[in-house]
């Protein structure tokens, strides 16, 4: 079964907190909070997605993470790529295979075209899109705050 770690999974929960939140500066605990996560799990995705330019920390008392886009500029390939790295279905999918089969093996080329399938759909999908709807109970107040902003 092919699947991402807890890890992006987790990851993805804590930028759509943030996603959720456009220009919100939120703690570590608060996003574990919000997130439903343990604090040192959401301290240990953020090094990672802070890495890869897709979060900030700021400094100060009221320091803390923010999206560094919009999220309907940031892809899923790009959070399972800061948390796991290139994506590669099998390692001959790898531009630097260590594969000794990989110059005899006839389904060399089709793992690379899958490999590009998958990347590219991830590459289509903004975190945007993965929000939760808004509740319709939530619906009339944030459509008014966004109307006096």
């Amino acid at each position: 079964m092919l699947r991402v770690t807890k890890l992006t999974d987790y990851a993805t929960v804590v930028l759509s907190v943030l996603a959720a939140r456009p220009g919100d500066v939120l703690s570590a605990t608060e996003l574990a909070e919000f997130a439903s996560l343990e604090p040192p799990t959401v301290s240990k995705l953020l090094k990672p997605l802070a890495q890869a330019g897709l979060v900030e920390g700021l400094r100060g008392v009221r320091g803390g993470y923010r999206l560094t886009r919009p999220a309907d500029q940031i892809s899923l390939f790009e959070v399972v790529e800061a948390m796991e790295g290139p994506l590669g279905l099998t390692e001959c999918a790898h531009d630097h295979s260590q594969c000794g089969r990989e110059l005899k093996c006839g389904a060399r080329s089709s793992w690379r075209m899958i490999n590009d399938v998958v990347s590219e759909a991830l590459r289509k999908v903004s975190l945007a899109q993965i929000l939760p709807p808004i509740p319709v109970a939530d619906a009339p107040r944030r459509i008014a705050a966004d109307v006096v902003s």
